[in-house]
């Protein structure tokens, strides 16, 4: 009896999406790619090649003077969903330097590079003992400079998770000199202390667990044909795209997709897209309270 899918062990079956990634994105493959990439022995690495041939037998083909595998004309992916997105955010980490260029997948690396985003001067160990307090369902001393105040001063906070607003990391919390649940940018808690257990309950931020769909549109000033474009850029269907975001992040998300001003204020071209459902501003605009120094 053949083998199938679901007859495969976790690594077996990695390196075999693996070898689907190579053939649909750079068209082929062979031993060296699944040897430099898992460490594997070279009959390892044919063993597996043997065994995607016999699982897709269509979708490569051995060429002699290549010394590879070629993608075949009726290839079609088994375990890999082509993913532009994952191959972009592949990039990204190599030029953000998050991923090493040895652990990409992607072999023949295009030209590329990304615009620059400052980096954020996150403590680890600051960033430990919040992770910590989270797990162990503590409340955390801070020293904590805010941008409301002028000099830092020592809080409470009971933190419940870690939120990234596009540009920086916060600590989402329950300060306990205001009595309400707010955000703290990592970067900006200068020293801890002390823990104790918390005495507040997650459950009772309501801008955290509650979400608020986005409905964006092209800008219609725009002529029909930039309108077809920033649609295809923005993925919409009937002329809008629906973002699910967390209430607590509802301000950040205005901000990034610039919606948060005036459409008027920008020429067409540059706003591009307007937000549809304009009640939602209603509920962004009180959630500024809960903005610590943000």
């Amino acid at each position: 009896m053949g083998e199938n899918r679901t007859d495969l062990r976790w690594g077996v079956e990695r390196r075999l999406e693996f070898i689907e990634f190579r053939l649909f994105w750079e068209g082929h493959v062979n031993r060296g790619d699944l040897m430099d990439m898992f460490g594997i022995s070279v009959q390892q690495a044919s063993t597996d090649l043997n065994r995607y041939l016999g699982l897709a037998p269509d979708n490569m083909s051995y060429d002699k003077s290549a010394k590879a595998y070629v993608r075949g004309s009726d290839f079609t992916p088994l375990f890999l969903k082509p993913d532009a997105s994952r191959y972009l955010a592949q990039l990204r980490s190599v030029a953000d330097s998050i991923l090493d260029r040895a652990d990409a997948w992607i072999g023949s690396l295009p030209e590329f590079d990304a615009a620059p985003t400052p980096a954020r001067g996150v403590d680890a160990g600051t960033l430990r003992m919040v992770i910590a307090a989270i797990r162990q369902a503590e409340a955390i001393e801070i020293k904590y400079q805010s941008l409301s105040r002028p000099e830092p001063r020592w809080r409470w906070i009971a933190p419940h998770a870690i939120g990234f607003d596009g540009f920086r990391w916060h600590a989402r919390a329950l300060c306990e000199i205001d009595q309400a649940f707010k955000d703290f940018v990592l970067s900006r808690i200068t020293e801890t202390r002390g823990t104790r257990p918390r005495t507040c309950d997650p459950a009772d931020d309501t801008a955290w667990h509650e979400h608020v769909v986005l409905e964006i549109g092209p800008h219609p000033d725009l002529s029909e044909t930039q309108q077809k474009v920033i649609a295809l850029d923005y993925g919409m269907r009937a002329g809008k795209a629906k973002i699910k975001v967390r209430g607590a992040f509802l301000h950040y998300a205005l901000k990034r997709l610039g919606l948060d001003t005036d459409p008027a204020a920008r020429l067409p071209q540059d706003q591009q897209i307007i937000l549809l459902n304009t009640e939602v501003l209603k509920i962004a605009y009180p959630l500024e309270r809960q903005r610590e120094g943000a």
